[in-house]
């Protein structure tokens, strides 16, 4: 299921009297636009014939504004963006781009285009049939951006996705159908790691340029965590007491550096027309992982729910209160699945992201951007 091009009727008077509230009262919290994958999912898949959902419990089982029931976030609480968003002030989650009346929302929240399984090649997570890949998400952008030209105008439009903040956290399912032999990429298993790499970062850079084109100019670019310490890959490879895939880690920070260095060219390129914050996710994550005692807990190796062994489903049993192995204590796991982290890791995460220095975030941090256009 998808929403095709909409038409004014998709935005009421209602949302029109929103929209001209918010081009004449000065911003206090940021518009966010975010791309991505089930690590910032608000629900999208759940839209979608997919089998790569979290629309059943315990999945939301923290969220608050939910009442503990689903969303469609792949965590047990909100995830980073979420997070900081929420910290910078805004008082809306960016609805899915999929859920009735999301566009009702567009201008004071912003749109969440993320869906679980999805990458930035259009092929990668094709085991679970539905998924938004990263060039559809920008393809439903642009729906979005031509409903705001319509009833705004074009200057005012233009302003409007100027000084809104755009997230890109994608890729990881590029890289763990590339890692995994038994996951079939049309073949592109069998290319070269370097190669590889820069496929995925071309493929990257051509919607990182689509976005800037379509008025974009404040980027958030999340690298690639250390897939090689979720459990899922632990237990795939068969690695034990607290182990990483060296392999797979090593072809992430591969990866993460020419991305880095991809996005200091374009910053260098379009001068003052765009900033592209690299956010350092592997360092934060990693460091979270080895030091996980010093931040309050006690396993950084196992999930929440799901167990450590397929087929990892996190689910709660039909008509009662128990679940698929759910830990007593929540907030004292790094990983709330398989795969995903919990809102407690989530929220160390974004504080970094949020605040840190150029270890973390450069040219500088989100909250410098945010302010930059404030």
């Amino acid at each position: 299921m998808t929403i095709s091009s909409c038409s004014c009727s998709c935005i009421n008077a209602a949302v029109f009297i929103q929209i001209l509230s918010f081009l004449l009262l000065p911003c206090v919290s940021p518009t966010s636009f975010l791309f991505g994958d089930s690590l910032i999912d608000a629900g999208n898949n759940d839209y979608i014939f997919t089998l790569s959902k979290a629309d059943s419990p315990p999945y939301g089982i923290d969220f608050s504004p939910s009442g503990g029931l689903p969303t469609g976030r792949f965590t047990n609480g909100r995830t980073v963006s979420d997070i900081i968003g929420q910290s910078l002030g805004s008082q809306s989650l960016p609805p899915p781009f999929l859920a009735p009346n999301s566009q009702n929302q567009v201008i004071h929240a912003g749109i969440n285009y993320a869906s679980g399984s999805a990458g930035i090649l259009p092929e990668t997570g094709q085991l679970f049939i539905g998924r938004i890949p990263l060039p559809d998400q920008v393809g439903y952008f642009e729906q979005t951006r031509a409903n705001i030209v319509r009833l705004t105008g074009g200057k005012a439009a233009q302003d409007a996705i100027k000084n809104a903040i755009f997230t890109i956290a994608i890729g990881s399912n590029d890289i763990l159908n590339y890692v995994q032999p038994f996951v079939p990429l049309a073949g592109k298993q069998f290319i070269e790691p370097e190669v590889f790499q820069d496929l995925i970062l071309s493929n990257l850079t051509v919607q990182l340029k689509r976005l800037q084109k379509l008025g974009a100019s404040r980027f958030i670019v999340i690298g690639i965590g250390p897939l090689g310490c979720i459990p899922y890959i632990r237990a795939t490879k068969l690695l034990w007491l607290g182990k990483c895939s060296k392999e797979v880690n090593g072809f992430i920070q591969d990866y993460n550096r020419k991305l880095k260095r991809e996005l200091e060219l374009l910053n260098n390129e379009l001068g003052q027309d765009a900033v592209f914050v690299y956010a350092n996710a592997y360092n934060i994550f990693m460091d979270l992982i080895t030091n996980y005692h010093q931040y309050g807990f006690v396993n950084a190796e196992d999930p929440c729910c799901g167990g450590y062994f397929p087929p990892f489903v996190c689910f709660q049993i039909k008509d009662t209160n128990s679940s698929s192995s759910l830990c007593q204590d929540r907030s004292k796991y790094v990983f709330w699945d398989a795969f995903h982290p919990t809102e407690a890791a989530n929220l160390i995460i974004a504080k970094k992201l949020l605040d840190g220095d150029q270890t973390v975030t450069s040219p500088i941090n989100i909250r410098q951007l945010y302010h930059s256009f404030s």
